[in-house]
C-alpha cells in the first residue's frame, strides 16, 4: 500500500515502499512554495527509504517558472541524485508548453545518468518502473 507524504490542491505525493517508488501527481500547474514542497519531500522519502525511482504524474502541469527550474536542477537534482535516484518515468502535462519544459529535464537528467521513459498512461508508467 502506498504510503501518502502530501496531499492538497496542487499534487499529491506516495512513496511505495515494497518497490521503494515515489510517486507524485499534479492536481494543476504548480510553482513556487508548492512545487519545492513536493520535490523536497520526495527527496527525504529517498533519503529515509533508500528509494531509487520517481513516478511525476505531469498531466495537470504547465512549464515550471525559470527560478524553479533553477532550483530543482543546482539544488534537488544533487540531492536525489546523491539519495540513490536512477529510473524516473513521466507522464507529459497536456500542454505543449509544459511538454517542452519536460523535454529540457529529461535530456539534463539522463546527461547526468538518470534513466528516463515517457508515458501517456500512469500506470504503464508504474508498471515500468516496478520492472526497473
Amino acid at each position: 500500500m502506498p504510503i501518502t507524504i502530501l496531499d492538497n490542491e496542487h499534487a499529491t505525493l506516495w512513496y511505495h515502499p515494497e518497490t521503494k517508488i515515489v510517486h507524485h501527481q499534479s492536481h494543476q500547474p504548480i510553482s513556487g512554495e508548492p512545487f519545492r514542497e513536493v520535490l523536497t519531500r520526495g527527496a527525504e522519502a529517498f533519503e529515509e527509504h533508500g528509494a531509487s525511482k520517481w513516478l511525476s504524474d505531469d498531466r495537470a502541469n504547465s512549464a515550471i517558472p525559470p527560478e524553479d527550474a533553477e532550483w530543482a536542477e543546482n539544488i534537488w537534482v544533487p540531492r536525489v541524485i546523491a539519495a540513490g535516484w536512477k529510473f524516473w518515468a513521466i507522464v507529459m502535462p497536456a500542454k505543449i508548453i509544459g511538454q517542452m519544459n519536460m523535454q529540457y529535464f529529461m535530456k539534463q537528467n539522463k546527461e547526468r545518468g538518470i534513466t528516463v521513459q515517457v508515458f501517456s498512461d500512469p500506470d504503464e508508467a508504474m508498471q515500468w518502473l516496478e520492472s526497473q
